[in-house]
């Protein structure tokens, strides 16, 4: 609605108004008051773009409803009492003003609309019904008041509860990137100085190593730089409904426990042997169970390559019927001073962990080496499923 057509409604307001007090003189005051209550829905566009100036030409419409000439039907005093009710009007506005303005706005139109109806009252009623139409008219002013802070307050309240809930699912997904950017990069740039020394030591000596350490450094960046595109368009899908550009290649599909050999693969270039045992049922599991556990297997055998000090480590899978069990061991130093324990890998996986349902221990073995288990809850149905990628 352009402002054209809200002043329009305003000067329509004020119209209706007139010809109620001038061309009807002989109709009763409650008629007249009715009639003005009527009348405010032209104001209707006004209140919602302009609530101050709809409120104002609310009372300047309500007082000359009042301050019209009575009807010589009736009383004086019953003529009057019943064009009190056009004031009705102005406090349905003056609720609208409470419930969307400032609240120093608020407060200024509560006052000056509570003062120019006690003056009204106060001039045009007389004996017994200054006092009742005083009370009746406080009430409805406050009970319009009333409601529209109600109103106010619960808006705020609700604005306060989405702006909670976005600050929660903020924080929520800065973790799950700093889980995914740690387990992904950590293991990838151990792998990655630990190939490329290998390959500094025996470039003049050994070049075939030097060759097979550069072809690891490779794969390994391929790997690490395209896990690292996943994330970053994820973060710049702001508009989940927008599609990729055309041109922009498929983005390969997370990976999963379907990618754990692969994993010892790349682990034992870095010069530590994995032996990975699967038992029971092995069948897909749901998306962000299969990641999770890729991801604890590939932190703790980072762990492994960074801080065990050992050539060989062991990967068990375990598909039960109501949970998926993960556990890396190795036969190394243990946690020390710098070890496994440290820093964010064993928080990020008991995170991970902690999101699914499920437990994770980590700790040294009695008989020397470290251990990291997880256990993972299946749900009854696994839907949808990760099996053919």
């Amino acid at each position: 609605m352009t402002k054209a057509w809200v002043w329009a409604g305003g000067a329509s307001y004020l119209l209706v108004v007139g010809l109620l007090v001038g061309a009807a003189p002989r109709a009763s005051g409650t008629v007249h008051g009715v009639g003005a209550l009527l009348a405010v829905s032209l104001l209707a566009g006004m209140v919602r773009r302009m609530p101050v100036p709809a409120l104002a030409m609310a009372l300047i419409g309500s007082t000359l409803v009042v301050a019209g000439p009575p009807s010589h039907q009736e009383s004086l005093a019953a003529s009057y009492q019943g064009q009190f009710l056009s004031y009705v009007a102005a406090d349905f506005v003056l609720g609208f003003v409470v419930a969307t303005c400032a609240r120093r706005a608020s407060i200024v139109a509560v006052a000056l609309s509570a003062v120019v109806q006690l003056l009204v009252i106060g001039v045009f009623a007389q004996g017994e019904n200054l006092a009742v139409n005083t009370i009746v008219g406080l009430l409805a002013l406050t009970a319009c008041c009333t409601t529209g802070l109600l109103s106010r307050e619960r808006r705020e309240h609700a604005v306060a509860l989405r702006k909670r809930e976005v600050a929660e699912a903020v924080t929520a997904e800065r973790l799950r990137i700093a889980r995914e950017l740690h387990d992904m990069v950590a293991h990838s740039i151990g792998v990655i100085a630990i190939q490329a020394g290998m390959g500094n030591r025996v470039i003049q000596t050994q070049p075939a190593q030097a060759r097979e350490a550069l072809r690891a450094i490779e794969d390994t960046s391929r790997e690490t730089l395209s896990g690292l595109r996943r994330t970053l368009v994820s973060l710049r899908q702001a508009d989940r409904d927008a599609a990729l550009p055309e041109e922009q290649p498929p983005l390969t599909p997370s990976p999963g426990l379907a990618d754990v050999e692969r994993l010892a693969a790349a682990t034992a270039g870095a010069g530590v042997s994995v032996d990975v045992r699967c038992t029971g049922d092995r069948r897909p599991v749901p998306a962000d169970i299969d990641l999770s556990a890729y991801r604890i297997v590939q932190e703790a055998l980072t762990n492994v390559v960074r801080h065990a000090n050992t050539g060989r480590c062991r990967v068990t899978i375990q598909y039960g019927d109501e949970e998926l069990s993960v556990e890396v061991v190795d036969d190394g130093d243990g946690a020390t001073g710098n070890g496994s324990a440290q820093g964010f890998g064993i928080v990020g996986m008991r995170e991970r962990v902690a999101l699914l349902g499920g437990d994770l221990t980590a700790g040294s073995c009695p008989e020397g080496g470290f251990r990291v288990a997880a256990r993972l809850p299946l749900p009854t149905s696994v839907e949808p499923l990760v099996g053919a990628r």
